[in-house]
């Protein structure tokens, strides 16, 4: 199979309405290449100065109809540089070896708080008290490299504790849900929606070893009702939509008396103060915040029992 490779070199304000379009055409999960990511001094609760260029890269299977995916990447992304100002975007078309090579060049061992995460291509050293997470992204979002990924590896190494019991909501890759068993989760569910990544979720689970105490289903909140557990702790790294639609359907259901709730996928300002209220009004108090970027993360604790 051929592949083409759509890249755009971009100011990191502007990337979020970028990938939305690439997003539309190309669904198989955007790489965010910032370059080289050092977080173990971040102060979780102020904003960090971001990089102020990254690139963006899709890829585009070529077979069926993917010229006319292209060309409206091409239009959306015309019609944005009318508002906006970015170069347009590179082509590239690539055989399967070239693309495997490809898009793996675009991560690298990454740092945040206690884990390591590195790609299964990567080698890393590792101090004492590090955890590794050993990941192959595939198509599948979450490598470490997205603000919202990292808040909510920050927010697990800080509240999950040895013995609880973890919904992933949303896993892509699986690298939150290896994340809580890292940090001792006695039992952890991963849903997508996705069936590409559950697989690669799976994958995952078994390189790290963890497959005996991670179960990744396809599903979302209402697979995860049918279960009939409750949870210490449930992580959604979604979009605010979503978030908010859960918070209407009853998430909170899902937790323990004193269990915590942890979203992100949104940015500071409206999305965040929506969330917030809809985090409210089901009973969770928002007790943690980190912000990176422009990007937020909320953790939220029950404050009535029952």
């Amino acid at each position: 199979m051929r592949w083409l490779e759509i890249s755009v070199r971009v100011p990191t304000e502007l990337a979020d309405n970028i990938a939305e379009v690439l997003s539309r055409y190309a669904p198989h999960g955007i790489a965010y290449d910032y370059g080289p990511i050092e977080t173990d001094d971040t102060d979780w609760e102020r904003p960090r100065l971001p990089p102020p260029i990254l690139t963006l890269r899709v890829y585009l299977p070529m077979t069926g109809d993917w010229e006319t995916a292209r060309q409206r990447i091409e239009e959306g992304l015309w019609h944005l540089r009318q508002v906006l100002p970015f170069p347009p975007p590179q082509f590239r078309e690539l055989d399967e070896t070239m693309w495997e090579e490809a898009w793996k060049a675009h991560y690298d061992v990454l740092r945040v708080g206690p884990f390591v995460i590195r790609p299964s291509w990567r080698t890393a050293r590792l101090e004492p008290g590090d955890l590794l997470i050993e990941l192959d992204p595939g198509m599948a979002f979450g490598t470490g490299t997205h603000p919202t990924t990292r808040m909510c590896l920050q927010a697990i190494a800080e509240w999950v504790r040895a013995g609880d019991r973890v919904l992933d909501l949303g896993t892509g890759s699986g690298i939150l849900a290896i994340a809580a068993a890292r940090r001792g989760a006695a039992r952890v569910w991963a849903l997508d929606v996705d069936p590409v990544a559950v697989q690669v979720a799976q994958e995952n689970m078994i390189r790290n070893r963890v497959a005996d105490r991670v179960v990744v289903m396809r599903g979302s909140l209402e697979e995860a009702r049918a279960l009939g557990e409750r949870f210490d702790g449930v992580v959604a790294n979604i979009v605010a939509p979503v978030i908010c639609s859960f918070c209407e359907r009853g998430i909170v259901e899902l937790l323990q008396p004193r269990g915590w709730l942890v979203v992100s996928g949104f940015f500071h300002g409206e999305q965040e103060e929506a969330v917030r209220r809809a985090l409210e009004a089901t009973g969770l108090t928002v007790t943690r915040r980190w912000i990176e970027e422009s990007w937020v993360a909320l953790g939220a604790r029950r404050r009535r029992f029952g």
